[in-house]
């Protein structure tokens, strides 16, 4: 929205001047004058094109003279953009037969959650648990929102919800063209300096975390590599003193480059055969550290929190983080005619990607 008074700067190719709104003859029309000279045609001017022809402009201020009313001025409305996720209901179970339950075990078990004992069942109980925790984690990185009336889920009720890779993709950056192994000249950094051109655009939050695959990681790994003077070959020794002689060392957990810092790790997710690693279409997620100021609906009040976190269902009444409750004949929980041992589990839950437009999605060409 421009007004009568306001200065802008105005570019066409490699020519720039200063000037002043003067008119405006209607909503997509503005008369300037410059400052260096009567209109921006003349040679002092840098002799624009013809108007409207790859003109770029952007206002810096305002003039007016004395005693002037600023009746023409717009008003200034900062705009407001909400975004909104629905939590998912997450469900699992583990059964065992209530005569099995009912035989003697010899053989202590100890689990990875931290539960003891000698009856068998229990490890069977343990890994369903964590089987389903990790379904949690994967369901806020994977989910994805139902974007058609009438999609073919199961339930029309059901409308899915906005996850990791859902949210970078919609409203975030999205890279596709890696090259962070090049040796040419200039090769992989400059692939990398692209990214960061595109990260300045949208609010240069200066500490970020790259968790990457396996390929991508070597590949930036060789990215620096090449950029270092020491050693055959431009070998980083690291913690080493860049001494040969002590040891050699081919990692890089962190780095900085130009106004931002990055800090580098593998991703599991990323590199498992049984989950994205099966796929490999997606090589890495940048992702900016700290805590961004938003206003939350329910407290409200503005709160502080990450850039990535987790909301759940709860209230006073119930709090659906992660509850889990038995049922069936066994250990006095008689709340079925059925002679089985039920474990139940249940999450509701969403993922919050606020400032989406600073997180970068690396993928396969």
């Amino acid at each position: 929205m421009y007004s009568v008074g306001d200065t802008l700067v105005v570019s066409q190719g490699n020519k720039t001047a200063k000037v002043r709104v003067f008119f405006k003859p209607g909503a997509n029309k503005l008369e300037v004058r410059a400052y260096s000279s009567t209109n921006l045609t003349d040679a002092e001017s840098g002799a624009f094109a013809a108007a409207g022809n790859g003109v770029k402009l952007f206002v810096f201020g305002s003039e007016y003279a004395k005693g002037t009313a600023n009746d023409d001025q717009a008003s200034v409305d900062a705009p407001f953009t909400k975004f909104s996720n629905k939590p998912i209901i997450l469900k699992g179970k583990y059964q065992v037969n209530g005569s099995d339950t009912a035989q003697i075990g010899w053989v202590e078990v100890a689990t990875e959650a931290g539960a003891s004992g000698y009856l068998w069942y229990l490890k069977s109980e343990s890994e369903t648990r964590i089987r389903f925790e990790d379904k949690l984690e994967m369901s806020m990185i994977e989910a994805e929102k139902k974007r058609t009336a009438g999609a073919n889920l199961p339930n029309t009720t059901l409308d899915g919800s906005e996850g990791l890779f859902a949210a970078i993709e919609s409203r975030g950056l999205v890279y596709n063209n890696q090259g962070f192994a090049n040796t040419c000249i200039g090769g992989g950094i400059d692939e990398f300096d692209a990214i960061l051109q595109e990260l300045d655009k949208q609010g240069a939050i200066e500490e970020n975390m790259m968790f990457l695959d396996r390929s991508t990681a070597l590949s930036i790994d060789k990215m620096l590599a090449n950029q270092n003077s020491y050693g055959a070959g431009g070998t980083s020794y690291g913690v080493f003193d860049n001494s040969e002689d002590m040891a050699l060392n081919l990692g890089f957990s962190g780095f900085r480059r130009g106004s931002y810092d990055f800090y580098k790790s593998d991703w599991k997710y990323l590199n498992d055969s049984t989950t994205r690693g099966l796929i490999a279409d997606i090589e890495g997620v940048i992702v900016p550290a700290g805590t961004s100021t938003v206003y939350d609906q329910s407290l409200g009040k503005n709160i502080s929190r990450p850039f990535l976190h987790i909301r759940y269902r709860a209230s006073e009444a119930d709090d659906r983080k992660m509850k889990s409750w038995i049922t069936g004949s066994v250990g006095g929980n008689y709340t079925s005619a059925l002679d089985v041992m039920t474990v139940n589990f249940l999450s509701e839950r969403c993922l919050c990607v606020q400032a989406a437009n600073n997180f970068v999605l690396l993928k396969k060409a």
